[in-house]
């Protein structure tokens, strides 16, 4: 062939073209100078192939129309609920001035304020949530809209899909959004059985393989959101799979809690979901069936809700802000439970300032995970806390997937979030910021019941295992970010 004297210069031309790229890029976009020296230098050191892994997993940002969505549907839901904004004023009435300023952080970094007139319902069992959300969907009478990251095609799905088609035929809008990888789980995957039962169904960010989405194929939706009727949603950690139901999957069950809203911070919740419902299709969700209903409860009342919405948009790492502020102004505990507990070093050195503050420091991580590499690279970090006054506790038992936190029993952060370089970086995640002292206090109260039953880590255990086991969790830390 003509070209075959010349390949190694058209393997030059590549590389220098990919490197240059690729390394451009990276020093350009990228926030952090560790990352971005890291990911120079693997550029520099293999142009192609490092030039191809920054296109696959070191694009951390999607450039997308729908950064404006959100701000869109708002625009056409939120029409009867200014009332319901909290104040500043109010905030520090209540909650004191250090949770005013929390206040004030989230109308900065988030787009959603943050709502009174709420109630919001804790589900503590993967069967509670089930029952309660198809339950919801069975009395749906205008609109379903879901948005999850893993929907199985086994009993508990097939429950859900049931429920769903049977919505679709009697005449609701049902609109179902899984993510691309999340769809996978599964082979045959649900989503066929959707279509055929007449559910307009779609993935996030599909075509990952294969196309111009490539570069985003690590960038995922893990948001758990059901929104039925503009009455009644539901979020939090729980996927849709039988390995979390009791009733069929028996004791050795996951574990894992969600939420039931009511009130005005369903507009918020909604408007997120939409928008990436938007995103996907085009689809706007619009006119009667998509209204949001107003609330019956009177403006100031209990319980203060903010929905944040985090992802590698505009919204990155908004979620890392929250509870950067929120250990900040703690002044006497901090409780984490999280089935994945990876923080970076800005939230490590904001948890063990607040520890030296005299703050109470608790996490509570599951004793068997069902992610041992995840597992042993936080093993790997423990130590960093310890030597700085905070508490880490084993608990026994089935594996606890539940993402909750408690501070000063008067403000709590729950939702999709772990505390792992994918969720605070890489993924789209919807928490709740919660102002209430009677809910704050309940998840107080669940993870010290927790603590009771759990095994302390403490630095001499550590260091007495095996040099090997110790340097395995320190190679496997090296390489969190992409666990």
């Amino acid at each position: 062939m003509l070209i075959e004297p010349y390949w190694p210069h058209v393997l030059f031309v590549l590389s220098l073209l990919l490197g240059a790229t690729a390394a451009i890029h990276a020093a350009m976009t990228k926030e952090e100078v560790r990352s971005a020296i890291g990911w120079v230098g693997i550029i520099i050191l293999s142009p192609i192939i490092g030039a191809l892994l920054y296109f696959i997993a070191g694009i951390n940002r999607i450039r997308r129309s729908a950064i404006s969505d959100r701000r869109f549907m708002l625009g056409h839901v939120r029409d009867h609920f200014e009332a319901y904004d909290a104040t500043n004023g109010m905030v520090a009435e209540r909650f004191g001035e250090r949770y005013a300023a929390m206040k004030v952080l989230g109308d900065r970094v988030t787009e959603h304020d943050i709502t009174t007139g709420n109630s919001i319902d804790l589900l503590t069992t993967g069967d509670d949530a089930y029952r309660a959300m198809l339950t919801a969907i069975d009395e749906a009478e205008r609109s379903i809209l879901l948005e999850t990251y893993i929907f199985d095609r086994d009993r508990v799905g097939q429950r859900f899909v049931e429920a769903l088609t049977g919505a679709a035929r009697r005449g609701v809008a049902v609109r179902v959004l899984v993510d691309a990888v999340g769809a996978r789980y599964s082979v045959p995957s649900v989503l066929g059985m959707l279509r055929d039962g007449g559910v307009t169904v779609d993935v996030f960010n599909g075509k990952v393989i294969m196309g111009l989405r490539l570069p985003y194929a690590n960038l995922r939706t893990h948001r758990k959101i059901l929104v039925v009727d503009g009455r009644t949603a539901f979020t939090g950690g729980i996927n849709i799979r039988e390995g979390f139901s009791g009733e069929l999957f028996g004791t050795d069950c996951a574990v894992d809690t969600h939420f039931r809203i009511r009130g005005p911070i369903i507009a918020n919740l909604f408007a997120i979901a939409a928008a990436d419902w938007r995103f996907t299709t085009g689809e706007d969700l619009l006119g009667e069936p998509w209204q949001i209903v107003p609330p019956a409860s009177e403006p100031g009342e209990p319980v203060a809700i903010r929905a944040v919405a985090s992802g590698p948009d505009r919204s990155v790492e908004t979620n890392h802000k929250m509870l950067m502020g929120a250990f900040s102004v703690a002044g006497r505990s901090i409780r984490i439970m999280s089935p994945y507990f990876l923080p970076d070093r800005e939230l490590i050195t904001a948890l063990i300032t607040a520890a030296r503050r005299g703050v109470e420091v608790d996490v509570v991580v599951p004793e068997a995970n069902n992610l041992t590499l995840v597992d042993r690279a936080m093993t790997g970090q423990f130590d960093q806390l310890l030597k700085n006054y905070c508490r880490i506790w084993r608990a026994p038992g089935a594996f606890n997937h539940s993402k909750l936190m408690a501070i000063d029993g008067r403000w709590a952060f729950v939702g999709s979030s772990n505390l792992d370089p994918r969720s605070l970086r890489l993924n789209f995640e919807v928490d709740l910021e919660v102002m209430d002292v009677s809910f704050a206090k309940e998840l107080e109260r669940r993870i010290d019941i927790a603590i009771s039953s759990s095994t302390q880590v403490t630095l001499e255990r550590l260091q007495q295992r095996p040099f090997p086991a110790r340097l395995l969790d320190r190679v496997l830390w090296l390489g969190s970010p992409y666990l």
